[in-house]
């Protein structure tokens, strides 16, 4: 069992120095060209970040609280059958709680979008 641990952390590590290694070795050195960003080469006329107002950021956090709900939500409903009733009442539970976030997100006015 040791060997196995020590093998794969020899072969992750190892793995790991040969990409970084093949990547020096094949680069291309930047210039001025390659290192701007985009738009053909021209310099961009306004940070990246500047581009987007505040008010979206809430809504994102609360889409990315539901995006994370499906990843509880899947494993759950291929075990739900074999657990039985327990397991529909604790998704409920989870349910819930995910809803006193919304309705305080909703009072916070992370869903209005004047």
């Amino acid at each position: 069992m040791l060997w196995g641990a020590a093998a794969m952390l020899a072969l992750g590590v190892g793995g790991a120095v040969v990409a970084y290694l093949v990547h020096r070795r094949t680069s291309v050195a930047p210039t001025t060209l390659t290192a701007l960003p985009f738009l053909s080469g021209r310099r961009p006329q306004e940070h990246a970040l500047s581009r987007f107002h505040a008010r979206y950021y809430p809504l994102t956090l609360l889409f990315l609280a539901f995006d994370v709900e499906m990843l509880y939500m899947y494993p759950w409903a291929t075990v739900v059958a074999q657990v039985g009733v327990s397991a529909v009442v604790e998704m409920f539970v989870f349910l819930a709680v995910l809803m006193v976030g919304v309705v305080w997100a909703w009072r916070e006015g992370a869903l209005r979008w004047t």
